[in-house]
């Protein structure tokens, strides 16, 4: 997989307000990743979602971990089973205070008007319809189970994803662009973060738009010959996006479902 590392050239923060009117026309497909699939990830999937984009999100670590008295006690849960909304309860009922003051209630709240609960990007199976996802916010679009861009936040997500590519071998033999966009695990980066990566969203979406008009069927197939045109103007496009956004460090590389 070719890999490139994009350096941030300027030094103002990004121009974009992170508001995106829907123009209609085509989408590219998104999912956002970040380790427990509840700050970053959610929040850049409600900004898409918002958008119009068609957009699932996912979660790399081995468990979901949410902050909790200390730093030594965790509040711990497992992927695809535990409903956001159930976590929401559990924590304000264990000590509400704590939880609205550093914010997680208010991120459980946001989360479940989204999707049910955090899923794990190592359980997903590219390609297998998700119709029982009907209800997520971002779903339409993306029911058979496929996605043109993947944005993870963090680089050990990003290393884990093109990993879990490499090793699961191309049965579809699709193109998919994995882009890492480095924001620290807070609400408040996160919330940047989002504007950011809708910014891009919209920036790729463009040029995809472009160079799908010369064969929808052959583009929206994964043919990679239809797509090579738009392949090959992503990092022009990221590096573009970088000096809007030089405070979001971003890694990219070209990978296949």
């Amino acid at each position: 997989m070719a890999q490139v590392h994009v350096q941030p050239e300027a030094v103002n923060g990004g121009t974009s307000n992170g508001m995106s009117e829907d123009s209609g026309g085509f989408k590219l497909k998104f999912c956002t990743v970040c380790a427990s699939n509840n700050n970053r990830s959610m929040e850049s999937h409600l900004r898409l979602a918002a958008a119009n984009y068609p957009v699932i999100s996912f979660g790399t670590g081995s468990l979901v971990r949410l902050p909790g008295p200390s730093i030594t006690q965790p509040n711990v849960y497992q992927f695809n089973k535990t409903s956001y909304d159930s976590m929401y309860r559990e924590l304000e009922a264990k000590d509400p205070r704590l939880y609205r003051a550093n914010g997680i209630l208010n991120m459980l709240g946001r989360n479940r008007d989204v999707k049910w609960g955090p899923e794990r990007w190592q359980d997903w199976q590219p390609g297998v319809p998700r119709l029982e996802h009907n209800t997520d916010r971002g779903s339409e679009g993306v029911e058979g189970g496929v996605v043109d861009v993947v944005i993870t936040c963090e680089e050990r997500c990003w290393d884990a994803v093109v990993d879990d590519l490499l090793n699961r071998g191309s049965p579809l033999n699709r193109p998919v662009h994995v882009i890492n966009v480095d924001i620290k695990d807070n609400h408040e980066e996160a919330l940047i973060g989002g504007r950011g990566i809708l910014d891009l969203a919209d920036s790729l979406n463009k040029a995809a738009a472009e160079a799908r008009d010369m064969n929808p069927s052959g583009f929206d197939s994964g043919n990679a010959a239809s797509r090579a045109n738009f392949d090959e103007r992503v990092p022009e496009i990221i590096g573009e996006w970088q000096e809007r956004w030089p405070n979001l460090p971003a890694v990219w590389t070209l990978a296949w479902f």
